[in-house]
């Protein structure tokens, strides 16, 4: 498959996956794709197909069904993690379970939405990986080396062209440094001030490493990561290596500057993976703040870390119960609580956006569940780790998702009855066989008997014996449809001690009396047998 900086066009290419034909010609009909900068290149009804088309055709998105008959979204999005990485997944799910959330997001799936689709939200999810796309096939610097480290360092290969002349050395190793606490220290800086502080910063890095034998070439691959291949004419050992890159330690720290610097190597084919070892090293900084990042120290660091299961379950149930009753303060605390977690133990900050994911699409599922299909929440788009490189700054992420979160609540001016109400609901669900009064359910909601009447009445707009009688009549017209019990124990089981005025209230709601209805019901039920 051609890479996407070899496209002949500008177009996104997207390929739609349901086992349903006519969710496919919806999927790409509603929406004018065109007007996105998309081309849909073609429909798949189950994975195996899918990944046929793949082998045929370019595609830079797969928007799939998580549920489909052959190879199902989940199978196929891990077949595409392993042959297809670069293609970006949206999976789409008519199920609330969250463990289908969980898997897609350990797949790596760039976005989980649920049925009932909303085109609006659909379009913005697209649009923003429209955009990252475009965003990473630019390629930047002109001169030839510098277009082949940015190449070997972005994508890992150098599209078949063998390194500069220029590059060629007897020993190599690659530093990549950072602007410690960027968004803190750095996220007001104008265009001009910031291009003034990566001069600075690559006159401070080359100045520091300018030895007789050492040569050094630095690309941007991102406006906090550069890049750096430093080519020696003689060979060194690894502690004279480290000696060298030790003597920059004071300009580093003067700069707000931190390194992860790769073991050194001889053969230049080496270098993307030798990009990758050194990029791999930066997280490790927000442990203990070190400057100097080598691979035998994020060894010593993975030595002592045994990372625990971060319980998102118990956060969100925690967060909702502050968002509920508009606790600010409390939503506050339990960020707070959480980043005190992560802290101790130890979470890196990729480990961090990965347990936030799962507790952003687990609030999702139970707002949604709650009856709040008008809240316009979705977890933004994951912050940048290259600019958010602090347990300070993706807290704050995350505190400010909660307050907007928060606001969008008290906006949509839900009343906090609602929530009240909906608790008592399940509570009578799950007690409606015994004989439940309106003052017990007042009680275990701990509100005056008088209160519960009246918000009770306003949301339903019935009173609790007649709510209470048409969900016992509706389970009593079930049984005695479905099984051979006979009326009194009918009547037990749906909460009525006394048959008599079982027999009186099913009359009531029905029009006729439990036998009668039950006749009724089996010869209904002959009949479309017949038929």
């Amino acid at each position: 498959m051609n890479s996407k900086l070899e496209r002949k066009d500008n177009w996104i290419k997207m390929l739609i996956v349901d086992d349903e034909p006519v969710i496919c010609e919806g999927l790409r009909h509603t929406i004018n794709w065109e007007e996105l900068g998309i081309q849909v290149v073609g429909e798949a009804y189950e994975g195996r197909e899918a990944l046929r088309l793949l082998e045929e055709h370019e595609v830079d998105v797969v928007l799939s069904d998580i549920r489909m008959e052959g190879m199902d979204g989940l199978q196929l999005a891990e077949r595409l993690k392993e042959r297809f990485p670069e293609v970006r997944v949206v999976m789409i799910s008519g199920y609330e379970d969250f463990e289908y959330a969980r898997q897609a997001i350990r797949l790596g799936v760039s976005d989980y939405l649920l049925k009932p689709v909303e085109i609006e939200e659909l379009i913005r999810v697209v649009q923003k990986i429209v955009t990252d796309i475009r965003a990473e096939a630019r390629v930047g610097g002109a001169q030839e080396a510098k277009l082949w480290l940015s190449n070997m360092a972005r994508h890992g290969i150098a599209y078949g062209k063998e390194a500069p002349a220029s590059l060629r050395g007897a020993q190599f190793r690659v530093l990549v440094t950072q602007l410690d606490r960027f968004v803190e220290r750095f996220g007001e800086q104008s265009p001009e001030s910031y291009r003034e502080i990566q001069n600075d910063w690559i006159q401070r890095l080359h100045t520091e490493l300018g030895h007789p034998f050492l040569r050094v070439i630095s690309v941007f691959d991102h406006e906090n990561l550069l890049v750096t291949l430093a080519v020696s004419d003689i060979r060194l050992d690894k502690k004279t290596w480290d000696g060298l890159l030790e003597q920059a330690l004071p300009e580093l720290r003067k700069g707000n500057l931190y390194c992860g610097a790769s073991e050194p190597y001889d053969d230049l084919e080496e270098t993307a993976r030798r990009c990758a070892e050194a990029n791999g090293l930066l997280p490790y900084h927000v442990v203990e703040d070190e400057v100097l990042l080598l691979p035998e120290y994020r060894d010593s660091i993975e030595q002592d870390r045994n990372l625990p299961a971060f319980d998102a379950a118990d956060m969100a149930k925690s967060l909702l119960t502050a968002m509920f009753k508009q606790d600010h303060d409390e939503v506050a605390s339990q960020v707070e609580r959480m980043f005190e977690f992560f802290r101790k133990e130890v979470f890196l900050p990729g480990d961090i956006l990965l347990a936030y994911e799962e507790l952003s699409a687990l609030l999702r599922q139970r707002l949604r569940k709650s009856g709040m299909t008008e809240l316009d929440y979705g977890h933004k788009a994951n912050p940048d780790l290259n600019l958010f490189n602090s347990y300070t700054s993706l807290e704050t992420v995350v505190r400010e998702e909660m307050q907007e979160l928060l606001r969008q609540i008290d906006h949509y001016g839900i009343d906090k009855s609602y929530w009240i109400i909906e608790k008592a609901k399940k509570y009578m669900n799950e007690h409606y066989r015994t004989d439940l009064k309106a003052s017990e359910v007042a009680t275990w909601l701990k509100i005056t008997p008088s209160y519960f009447s009246y918000i009770f009445k306003q949301s339903t707009g019935k009173g609790f014996t007649e709510y209470m009688n048409e969900m016992r009549m509706e389970q009593a017209k079930a049984l005695l449809a479905t099984t051979h019990d006979k009326v009194f124990e009918v009547a037990d089981k749906v909460g009525y001690k006394e048959y008599k005025y079982f027999v009186s209230v099913f009359k009531s709601y029905t029009g006729m009396t439990p036998k009668e209805y039950r006749g009724l019901s089996a010869t209904r039920d002959a009949g479309s047998q017949r038929t």
